[in-house]
């Protein structure tokens, strides 16, 4: 799904060395970004429906005895369905077109946003706008490092890469453990490895840019993948954030 290159293999030109400066490459990010800001902005507004309009909060969620909120079994189907969704699409879109790359981002950004709607639930309104704020400053100063470092961040993002699986492997497993104290660990670990794939995965952008030599199909699916890869980062470093610092309910 990250091939956005669509088979070219070129190289940075050398008299674009400063691509901060590059006009092309400030729209091309700039179009990443704004499908990240209107994706976070449906799941914020399909969050709070799923959340706090009875008739479907109801549908999607429980509470057990012991005042835990779950997740129905239209719940558990909507929170897990985005990853269905992406294990076929790396199967099924071996030459994406932008509009396929579009409907791909969307479907997994309105499945997780519904799945959401549980943090009203957990948190306070409250600290889940004031943990958002955060949020968005952090994956803001975060982005513009990777997009203006020199530096290649390629064994950077491997070295988180791994580090993800691990993360995945150990929140599996205190799934059935629920331990708080582990679950602590993972929430400061999903801190730093989200962090550091939001800087990663812009100087990616940045670079497949220059790779895909302006052929604007490729940078039209580049766009919807980019902005997914952003955009899963945003929430990921978010709901980890809030696991640590957030209120309550």
């Amino acid at each position: 799904m990250s091939d956005f290159n669509r088979g070219y293999a070129r190289t940075v030109p050398a008299d674009r060395a400063d691509m901060s400066v590059d006009a092309g490459l400030r729209g091309f990010m700039l179009g990443v970004y704004n499908k990240v800001a209107l994706g976070l902005l449906l799941s914020a507004a399909l969050a709070y429906l799923t959340g706090n309009y009875p008739p479907i909060r109801d549908l999607m969620f429980t509470a057990a005895a012991n005042g835990r909120i779950g997740y129905s079994p239209l719940g558990m189907i909507v929170a897990f369905a985005p990853l269905g969704v992406m294990l076929i699409g790396m199967f099924a879109m071996r030459n994406p077109t932008p509009r396929s790359a579009s409907i791909f981002y969307w479907t997994i950004v309105s499945l997780i946003g519904a799945g959401l709607g549980v943090l009203s639930l957990v948190y306070t309104g409250t600290s889940i706008f004031s943990t958002f704020l955060i949020t968005a400053a952090a994956f803001g100063g975060l982005s513009l490092v990777g997009y203006t470092t020199k530096k290649d961040l390629t064994g950077f993002g491997s070295f988180l890469i791994v580090g993800l699986i691990g993360l995945v492997i150990a929140s599996v497993v205190n799934m059935f453990l629920q331990n708080s104290a582990m679950g602590f660990i993972i929430s400061v670990v999903g801190v730093l490895i989200f962090a550091g794939l939001i800087a990663y995965d812009t100087q990616r952008l940045k670079m497949s840019y220059y790779q895909m030599g302006g052929d604007q199909a490729a940078m039209g699916v580049a766009t919807s993948y980019g902005a997914l890869n952003l955009y899963l980062n945003f929430i990921n470093l978010f709901q980890f954030l809030l696991s640590i610092f957030g209120d309550r309910r």
